[in-house]
C-alpha cells in the first residue's frame, strides 16, 4: 500500500544545490557521491577529517563542519547558506546517532537520550525551519528526510533511536499535510539495516550493501514516492500491519 499523496511534485534531480547532512560516511556520503554528478553538493558534519576525505573522494563538493546538536551551529550553518548559497533548494536530512544498550542498566541513560532527541530529531526539524523560506523561493524545493523501518516495528538494542525516528515520521507526515498546497516535496525515504559504519563494525546480518540501498531511494524519487520503503522495509511495513506482534518478535531474534 502506497502511503497517500498530498500533491506530489515531480523530482528533478538535475541542477539542484543540496544540503545533505551527515555526508561524510555512510548513506549520507553515498547520496552525496550519486547526485554530486549533475548537482552541487554541499555535505555538513562534526569531523573536519571525514569531511576532508569525502571531499577528496568526490571532487567538487562543498563541506562545512557543523555539530547540528548545538543549537548556535545549526543558526550559524542556517546564515552560511543563506548568504553564500541561497541557491539552495534540497535539503536532506540525514544525520543521525545511536546508542545500542539496555535501557534501565545504563547509569548514562539519560545523557543518551538527549544526544539522541538533540540530533535525529530537533536538528532536522529546526533545520527545516530555519531553511524552509530559502529553499521555497527555489526552483524544484524538497525537503527529503532519512529514516528508517524501525518507525513501524522498534528494534529492542536501541531503547532511543527507533523513538526518535518514529517522531521524525510523525512530523514527516504533518509537514506534508500543512504545507501540501505551497509546491514543496516533502519526502520521507525509509532505510533498512545498510552495511555503512553507522553499525561500529557490528553489521547486521540482513544489512544490505550502501550502493544498493541509495539506488532505491534514487529510483523513489524518480518515481515521485513521498514515502520511499527501501528494500525490507517493505515487508516490515506489510507485517505490521498484518501481525505487529509477530513482527515484534522477528525483528528481535534476527542478529
Amino acid at each position: 500500500m502506497q502511503a497517500t499523496n498530498y500533491s506530489v511534485k515531480t523530482m528533478i534531480l538535475h541542477n539542484n544545490t543540496i544540503l545533505i547532512t551527515g555526508g561524510s560516511s555512510g548513506i549520507g556520503q553515498e547520496i552525496a557521491r550519486v547526485l554530486s554528478e549533475n548537482n552541487k553538493i554541499i555535505i555538513c558534519g562534526r569531523s573536519i577529517e571525514k569531511l576532508n576525505a569525502t571531499a577528496y573522494k568526490i571532487p567538487g563538493i562543498i563541506t562545512r563542519q557543523c555539530d547540528l546538536s548545538d543549537e548556535n551551529d545549526c543558526e550559524q550553518i542556517t546564515k552560511w547558506l543563506q548568504k553564500e548559497h541561497p541557491d539552495l533548494n534540497i535539503l536532506i536530512n540525514n544525520a543521525a546517532i545511536v546508542h545500542k544498550f539496555r535501557f534501565m542498566e545504563d547509569d548514562d541513560a539519560m545523557k543518551k537520550l538527549n544526544q539522541e532527541l538533540k540530533t535525529n530529531l530537533v536538528a532536522p526539524i529546526r533545520l527545516i525551519y530555519n531553511l524552509l523560506p530559502v529553499i521555497k523561493s527555489n526552483k524544484h524545493p524538497a525537503i527529503i528526510n532519512v529514516t528508517t523501518g524501525l518507525v513501524y516495528v522498534p528494534r529492542a538494542l536501541y531503547p532511543f533511536y527507533n523513538a526518535t525516528k518514529a517522531a521524525l515520521h510523525s512530523f514527516t507526515k504533518v509537514l506534508r499535510f500543512q504545507i501540501k498546497n505551497e509546491g514543496i516535496a516533502i519526502i520521507e525515504a525509509m532505510f533498512p539495516a545498510v552495511d555503512t559504519p553507522f553499525h561500529n563494525g557490528q553489521v547486521p546480518k540482513i544489512a544490505i550493501g550502501v550502493e544498493k540501498a541509495v539506488q532505491q531511494m534514487i529510483q523513489g524519487l524518480e518515481n515521485n514516492q513521498n514515502e520511499i520503503r527501501i528494500g525490507g522495509v517493505k515487508i516490515l511495513y506489510a507485517l505490521s500491519r498484518i501481525f505487529p506482534g509477530f513482527a515484534m518478535k522477528k525483528l528481535n531474534e534476527m542478529e
